[in-house]
């Protein structure tokens, strides 16, 4: 009985620590992009891969977040304006359109 019991908690310890598995659909040109990427050397696997991607998408996310909280800060922390907002979409338009 005891040894049943040492048996189940190691196998309830060791579900634990197994990764999750999850199924992911990719369209061709990802897979093709991901085996090129194994191909290379670089990575050992497919799920290496993903994990760095997500990993520098984390980071990218993180990154532009900063960058539109600051933005929102500096608008908030400047003086007001006399331009309308259709004045400033306006010239927003006329800066994108002379591109």
């Amino acid at each position: 009985m005891y040894f049943k019991l040492i048996k189940l908690s190691i196998f309830a310890i060791y579900r634990q620590l197994i990764l999750l598995v999850m199924n992911i659909s990719f369209t061709k040109k990802q897979e093709i992009y991901i085996n090129k990427q194994v191909e290379t050397g670089d990575y050992q696997n497919n799920s290496e891969v993903i994990r760095d991607a997500l990993r520098l998408h984390e980071i990218y996310r993180e990154k532009v977040i900063t960058d539109l909280r600051n933005e929102i800060e500096k608008g908030w922390s400047s003086e007001s304006s006399d331009r309308s907002i259709a004045d400033i979409i306006a010239a927003k338009k006329a800066a994108y359109a002379k591109k």
